[in-house]
């Protein structure tokens, strides 16, 4: 019977896993057809794991499109970056480069027109949304996992302490919050934000995606509503960290803000 849960329980996993994949790859198609079909198009996966998503869009993408497409993975975990490695060589994918490192230093060898990061975990996903904004990629797609960096802060030092009391809302709270701060700091750096669902609720609760898309035009940061919203709440948020203090600025409003 306990052995019957357990294969119910990994049935499940991977039925979600799929859900949110596919969910994934419908955003990135509507992406692509907008986009102009006239050269080939780049796309880095954040902490892609076994990059299920990279190899799924690798297919659809390829079937659908007529321009080529290249895929670079990155992960920390070098176990799983060699198995993807290995993978991509047996299915004769030849556009994809897999790299064990952190998001944030990866340098890759071509200009990068697409962002993407499936649960990336805690501030995997706020590396993601550093480097695509530094790489000066067109989209940024996240679906973000857990929120560590900003919970543990919320226990004092902010307006709503009467609402972040309570374990089970300080926790939903900030997941809120750290979706806000990441959604301001994009906009900040000069991208349109839009926040979708991926997935029903019922399917997953991780299931809200952050798209962004590049303005064109004036490429002059502007942080303050991010500022603004993190020393309200004194989340002394990482994202901010990646970016010199000339990038960041330095005021706002009666408040000085130190990027680094």
């Amino acid at each position: 019977m306990l052995s019957m849960d357990v294969e119910q329980s990994r049935d499940d996993r991977e039925i979600k896993k799929f859900n949110e994949v596919v969910g994934f790859v419908e955003q990135v198609v509507d992406i692509i057809d907008l986009y102009p079909l006239d050269r080939e198009i780049v796309i880095l996966d954040c902490s892609c794991g076994k990059s299920y998503l990279s190899f799924a869009l690798n297919s659809v993408l390829s079937k659908l499109y007529q321009v080529p497409f290249f895929f670079y993975g990155v992960d920390t975990n070098k176990v799983l970056i060699d198995k993807c490695s290995h993978v991509s060589v047996n299915l004769g994918y030849s556009n994809m480069k897999f790299t064990a490192g952190r998001i944030i230093d990866v340098q890759p060898e071509k200009a990068v027109d697409i962002v993407i990061a499936l649960h990336a975990c805690d501030i995997a996903t706020d590396e993601t949304i550093a480097k695509g904004i530094k790489l000066g990629a067109k989209y940024i797609l996240a679906v973000p996992c857990c929120q560590n960096q900003v919970r543990g802060r919320l226990k004092r030092g902010h307006p709503l302490v009467d609402v972040t009391d309570f374990g089970l809302l300080r926790y939903r709270f900030a997941d809120l919050i750290t979706e806000a701060l990441r959604s301001q700091f994009l906009t900040g750096a000069g991208y349109f934000v839009k926040l979708t669902e991926i997935v029903p609720p019922k399917v997953s609760p991780k299931n809200l995606m952050i798209i962004a898309r590049r303005r064109k035009g004036n490429k002059k940061y502007n942080f303050e509503r991010y500022n603004k919203l993190d020393i309200m709440f004194n989340t002394e948020f990482v994202l901010k960290s990646y970016f010199s203090e000339q990038e960041c600025g330095s005021e706002v409003g009666d408040y000085s803000v130190n990027c680094l």
